[in-house]
C-alpha cells in the first residue's frame, strides 16, 4: 500500500504560512490597474479638481490680476440664468440627432450583423472610415454639401420642398445633420456588436409559434439587442450634448450650443468661473440623464 501524499494536520498544530507566489498571484490585477488607475488620477481627477476650484473663483478677477478663491457658489446660478437657452438647444438638438440616428443607425446594424453575409467587412469599413479623417474636415465637408450654391440646395428648391431663397446652411437643421453624421458610428458599432449575436434560430421559433415580423421584432430582436442599444445612445448622445464644432462651422450665433458658449468663456473671454461653472452644469445635468436613463431602461445594477 502506497503512503498517503497528504497527511492533515491535527487540531493544535498552526496552518502552514501562506505561499509568497500565492500573494504575488493576488496583487497581479491591482498592478495590472496602476498604469490606468494612475493616467485617470493625473490627467482626469486631478484636472477635474483644479476645474471646480476654478468654478468658485472670485468673478470680478482676471488672468492679468489673478482669481482670489472666494468659494463664490453664485457662480453656478448666475450662469445658468445668462445661459439657459444654450443648454437647452444643446439637449434638443442631441435629442433629435439621437432619434435621426436610430431611424438610420439600427436597420444599418441589423443589416450589417445579419443580412450583408460576405460583405459584411465591406459595410464596416465603410461605416468606420469617415473617421479616419479629422472631426472638422469632415464638418467642412458637410458646409460644402450644404451651401446654398450646392447641387443638395438646387435639388431640393426643384422640387419646391424650399422656397426660391430657401437655405439649409446656417440653419438648426444644418447643426442636427451635422452631428447625427458625426457620432453615428458611435451608435452603429455598439448595435452591431449585439445584434451579431442575435441567434437566427430565435426569430424562426418566434415564427413558427406564429408572431409577426413586428412582434418578433418587439419581443426577440429588440430586448437582446438593448445592451447594445443603451451603449451606442449613451455614446452618441453625451458628446452631441457637448459638441461645438458643428454649431460653429454649420450654424449661426443663434444656433450655438452650451460648448459654444464654454469654448468662448476660456478662450475668448477669459472668464474661467464662468466657464469652469458651466463645464460642472453640464457634465450635472448629463449624468442626470443618464441616471434617469438607465434606470428607466432596468440598468439600475451597472451603476
Amino acid at each position: 500500500m502506497t503512503a498517503l501524499a497528504h497527511v492533515p494536520t491535527s487540531a493544535g498544530q498552526p496552518p502552514p504560512p501562506p505561499s509568497p507566489r500565492r500573494g504575488r498571484h493576488r496583487l497581479l490585477p491591482y498592478l495590472l490597474l496602476l498604469p490606468g488607475a494612475v493616467w485617470l488620477l493625473v490627467f482626469f481627477a486631478l484636472p477635474l479638481v483644479q476645474l471646480a476650484s476654478a468654478s468658485l473663483y472670485d468673478p470680478a478677477g482676471s488672468l492679468s490680476t489673478g482669481y482670489a478663491m472666494t468659494w463664490a457658489v453664485d457662480n453656478y446660478p448666475d450662469a445658468l440664468q445668462a445661459y439657459w437657452p444654450q443648454f437647452l438647444r444643446s439637449f434638443l438638438y442631441a435629442g433629435i440627432a439621437l432619434v435621426l440616428a436610430l431611424l438610420m443607425g439600427y436597420p444599418l446594424a441589423y443589416a450589417i450583423a445579419q443580412k450583408a453575409g460576405r460583405w459584411k467587412n465591406l459595410l464596416l469599413v465603410a461605416v468606420v472610415a469617415p473617421m479616419f479623417t479629422s472631426f472638422l474636415v469632415r464638418t467642412l465637408a458637410w458646409k460644402t454639401i450644404l451651401s446654398d450654391n450646392g447641387a443638395l440646395v438646387g435639388l431640393l428648391r426643384d422640387v419646391h420642398l424650399l422656397g426660391p431663397d430657401g437655405r439649409l446652411l446656417a440653419t438648426p437643421i444644418a447643426v442636427v445633420l451635422g452631428l447625427t453624421y458625426n457620432f453615428l458610428p458611435f451608435l452603429v458599432l455598439p448595435l452591431y456588436a449585439s445584434l451579431e449575436r442575435l441567434d437566427s434560430r430565435l426569430l424562426e421559433a418566434a415564427g413558427d409559434l406564429y408572431a409577426s415580423p413586428l412582434r418578433a421584432f418587439t419581443k426577440v430582436t429588440l430586448p437582446l439587442s438593448m445592451p447594445g442599444l443603451i451603449a451606442g445612445t449613451l455614446l452618441f448622445f453625451i458628446p452631441a450634448t457637448g459638441d461645438y464644432i458643428n454649431a460653429e462651422l454649420l450654424g449661426t450665433p443663434n444656433e450655438y450650443m452650451i460648448g459654444n458658449v464654454i469654448d468662448s468663456a476660456f478662450l475668448v473671454r477669459l472668464d474661467y468661473p464662468q466657464g469652469a461653472a458651466l463645464s460642472f452644469l453640464l457634465m450635472a445635468a448629463i449624468l442626470a440623464i443618464v441616471f434617469v436613463y438607465l434606470r428607466k431602461a432596468g440598468t439600475e445594477d451597472v451603476l
